[in-house]
């Protein structure tokens, strides 16, 4: 049971309706506002205090919608996150995206699994390589390290991060898959 309630925009405060604003009029807004008009998923909890959460809310849409990774490889370390963290919102949600980009239902598994997972496109096996050693071991060694461009490692690392915390905050706070 989610610990949170969904808080309607005409019951936030000032600062807490700016940030709703701010989600809800973006690009990932449509599909994060349930019937009566909360926030869905990770977004909830960011209403909890305005000054991180708007900061947190504005990181996850620069590595989804301004970093130089790839969709596919943003959604290949999202699921790879996701499956290690076992967060079921973040496989429900990015498993149709990654879908749609063209991973089949045994790559999914794999990913959701940890299990090997071999990917014909170099650049998507370096940050497969990349994105899992990352959350197994919070480091890379230096073969690993150049199996990407250094702003690739800095913006996958960042992305590791990101959704590392948001799997802890849906999990603290309960938050059903969709």
């Amino acid at each position: 049971m989610a610990r949170l309630r969904r808080t309607p925009p005409h019951e936030l405060d000032p600062e807490g309706r700016a940030l709703y604003d701010t989600i809800t009029q973006g690009p990932r807004g449509g599909f994060m506002v349930d019937p009566a008009g909360g926030l869905t998923g990770p977004f909830n909890a960011m209403l909890l205090s305005p000054p991180v959460g708007d900061p947190l809310q504005e990181l996850g849409a620069a590595l989804r919608y301004r970093s130089s990774l790839t969709d596919r490889a943003r959604e290949l370390a999202i699921l790879v996150v996701a499956g290690h963290q076992d967060s079921a919102f973040e496989q429900a949600a990015h498993e149709p995206i990654a879908r749609d980009l063209g991973f089949t239902d045994e790559q999914l598994r794999a990913l959701r699994d940890g299990d090997p997972l071999t990917l014909p496109d170099p650049g998507e096996a370096a940050v497969l390589a990349v994105a899992r050693a990352l959350v197994t071991k919070s480091d890379l060694d230096d073969e690993e390290y150049a199996l990407l461009g250094e702003r690739e490692v800095f913006e996958l690392t960042t992305l590791v991060g990101y959704y590392t915390t948001l799997a802890l905050q849906l999990r603290v706070f309960r938050v059903p898959p969709r």
